[in-house]
């Protein structure tokens, strides 16, 4: 469905007597994600994931420049197909939640995604009562302020808008973060049983245990870099299924592998 070549992602800066500078901060990448998949991709804080959400969704700041091509379906993404389909074709989770209208009720921002996505105006508040239900919130919450909501709360509600519709392709980027283990577990077995319904879901994290659980398959970033792209299977034992070290590094760093070595390997 989604398809990402040569993907490249820089910011031009201005340094003394206004000489223009570019810092590449993502790629050159490739990415493919079919319908029914969960593709997970993990790396630590500033690797490039969050980035490479805004570019697919085309709302990247004034000073990025980006080279490579995007396609939906076999369709080049461009900027005017990016803001069309957005909220209709695919939905994206923000890491933020302050993505949030703070003068607007949660159930009404939900019911608000219902209608972008083409539902008729009377079906919207029991689509978003029920988008919030899946994800634990109640008529409380849907009547609240997204300043009364915790953090957590905060961002159910981004996944319940993204899911309300009928987006084909989600992306969700942190979507477990500051969430408690319950309902963190609730968020990825929604995530999974989209994709179980034909959907392709990215799922942008840091956590790759809970990753594991639920993706088809895993792409590892390191400081702009993709060094892995393997099946979740791969992950298992020493890490013998994976081809790059830093992967193997990260997958034995953890607290179930015993620490057996620092994640800084290279």
């Amino acid at each position: 469905m989604l398809e990402i070549t040569d993907l490249s992602i820089a910011f031009r800066r201005y340094g003394p007597l206004l000489t223009r500078r570019e810092t590449r901060m993502l790629g050159p990448l490739e990415l493919t994600l079919s319908r029914g998949e969960v593709l997970a991709v993990v790396g630590a804080s500033g690797a490039g994931k969050s980035l490479l959400a805004h570019a697919i969704f085309g709302v990247l700041p004034g000073n990025a420049v980006v080279s490579g091509a995007l396609r939906l379906d076999g369709t080049p993404l461009d900027a005017a197909r990016q803001a069309a389909l957005c909220g209709r074709l695919m939905a994206l989770v923000p890491q933020s939640i302050t993505h949030l209208d703070p003068l607007v009720r949660a159930g009404r921002q939900v019911g608000w995604a219902a209608g972008r996505s083409g539902h008729a105006r009377r079906a919207r508040h029991g689509l978003a009562r029920d988008a919030l239900a899946r994800f634990g919130l109640g008529p409380d919450a849907a009547r609240a302020y997204p300043h009364a909501l915790s953090g957590g709360m905060a961002r159910r509600v981004m996944l319940a808008m993204a899911s309300v519709g009928s987006a084909d392709l989600i992306v969700a980027d942190e979507p477990t973060n500051g969430l408690d283990p319950e309902n963190a577990g609730r968020v990825l077995d929604h995530l999974r049983s989209l994709a179980d319904r034909g959907r392709a879901v990215m799922m942008i994290t840091h956590d790759l245990t809970g990753a594991l659980g639920h993706a088809d398959r895993v792409a590892i970033l390191r400081e702009g870099q993709l060094v892995e792209i393997a099946p979740a299977t791969a992950f298992r034992g020493a890490g013998e299924g994976l081809a790059s070290p830093y992967a193997r590094a990260l997958w034995q760093a953890l607290p179930a592998n015993g620490f057996l070595v620092p994640v800084a390997a290279s």
